[in-house]
C-alpha cells in the first residue's frame, strides 16, 4: 500500500470507442487512454468497430496527443481461429502499434508474444479474475501487466482485491456505464435465446427486454447503470487501481465526451463544490445517467 505521507498515483481515465466519432470525442475530451476493437475478436461485435487501416490512423492521432490506445481481443478463441488471430496481432504490431491488448482467452497471451507483440497485455473482466487469490495466478503467468476487475464488485471488494494485488500488477476498475445481469458477460442467456454468445462478443442483451410476471410487465432483469461519482475520492485512495474505465463502446460521442470530462473534474477537482456540481450535470446530460453507486 502507498505510505500515508505519499500521494497515490493519479489514475488514468479510459474512454470507450466503438466508432470513429466516439474515438474523436475521447480525444477531444482529453482522455488518458482509449479502448476499442477490430471487427473481429471483440467482446462488442455489435458495435461498428474499426478496420486496421482506420485504427492505425486514429492511433497516430491519439499518440500525437499522448493518449494511449488499447485494443480489445476479449472473446473466446476456437482452435480453428488461432492462426488468423495470430496474423491479426502481427498486423496490429506492425501497423497500429497499440499500447496494450485486452484479452479474455489465456491462449492469446502466448499467441501475442509469439507474434512479437511488445506492448502491455491486460486481462479482460471476462477472464473472471473475481477473487484475490486469482491475482497470484495472474502474476505467475509472467506476461500480464493489468487485470480488469468485474464491474459488479463493490468498493469494499475492490479494496480487498487491491490489498492482495502483487507488486508489478496493476488493476483497472469500471466507474461508469451498464452493469451486466450475468456478471460481466458470464452468461448463456443470449446464446440460448438466439445463438449469439456473449462470450463471443455477440450478446443481444435479453436481460434488458420487457418481461411479464404476475400481471407486472417491466425490465425485471435489467440492472441499473453504474456511476461511481460519489465514491471517486475513496477509489482514488486505492493506489493499485491505476485506471478508471468507462463502459460504453456501443454508445455515441456525446456520452463519451461528457462522461470523460465529468470524471476528469471529479478526479482532479473533487474538493471544489462548483466543479463537482458541474461534473454531475454532465453525467445527467445523456445516456448512462447516474442511477447506481457501489
Amino acid at each position: 500500500m502507498t505510505p500515508a505521507n505519499q500521494i497515490p498515483p493519479t489514475p488514468e481515465i479510459l474512454a470507450p470507442a466503438g466508432n470513429r466519432a466516439s474515438f474523436l470525442a475521447a480525444v477531444a475530451a482529453g482522455a488518458d487512454a482509449i479502448y476499442c476493437g477490430l471487427k473481429s475478436y471483440s467482446a462488442r461485435m455489435e458495435a461498428k468497430n474499426f478496420s486496421p487501416e482506420e485504427l492505425a490512423r486514429l492511433t497516430r492521432l491519439a499518440h500525437a496527443r499522448d493518449i494511449r490506445v488499447y485494443v480489445t481481443f476479449n472473446s473466446l478463441m476456437k482452435g480453428s481461429e488461432l492462426e488468423q488471430a495470430g496474423r491479426a496481432v502481427d498486423l496490429l504490431q506492425r501497423w497500429v502499434q497499440p499500447d496494450a491488448l485486452i484479452v479474455q482467452d489465456l491462449a492469446l497471451l502466448q499467441l501475442a508474444r509469439q507474434a512479437r507483440y511488445d506492448g502491455e497485455l491486460h486481462l479482460s473482466t471476462l477472464a473472471n479474475v473475481s477473487f484475490s487469490k486469482a491475482l497470484k495466478t495472474c502474476q505467475g503467468l509472467k506476461v500480464v501487466d493489468r487485470v480488469v476487475l468485474p464491474r459488479e464488485l463493490n468498493i469494499d471488494e475492490i479494496k480487498t482485491m487491491a490489498a492482495a494485488c502483487p507488486e508489478g500488477l496493476a488493476l483497472e476498475a469500471f466507474i461508469h456505464g451498464a452493469l451486466c445481469y450475468g456478471v460481466s458477460g458470464r452468461c448463456y442467456w443470449s446464446s440460448y435465446l438466439g445463438g449469439k454468445s456473449g462470450l463471443r462478443g455477440r450478446c443481444v442483451q435479453p436481460c434488458r427486454r420487457l418481461y411479464a410476471h404476475q400481471n407486472s410487465r417491466g425490465r425485471h432483469f435489467s440492472c441499473q447503470d453504474l456511476s461511481l461519482d460519489v465514491l471517486v475520492k475513496v477509489l482514488k485512495a486505492v493506489p493499485q487501481v491505476r485506471t478508471w474505465k468507462i463502459e460504453g463502446r456501443k454508445k455515441g460521442p456525446h456520452y463519451v465526451y461528457y462522461t470523460v470530462k465529468a470524471y476528469q473534474m471529479l478526479r482532479d477537482q473533487f474538493h471544489d463544490p462548483q466543479s463537482k456540481r458541474a461534473a454531475l450535470r454532465l453525467l445527467d446530460m445523456g445516456p448512462g445517467a447516474r442511477r447506481h453507486a457501489l
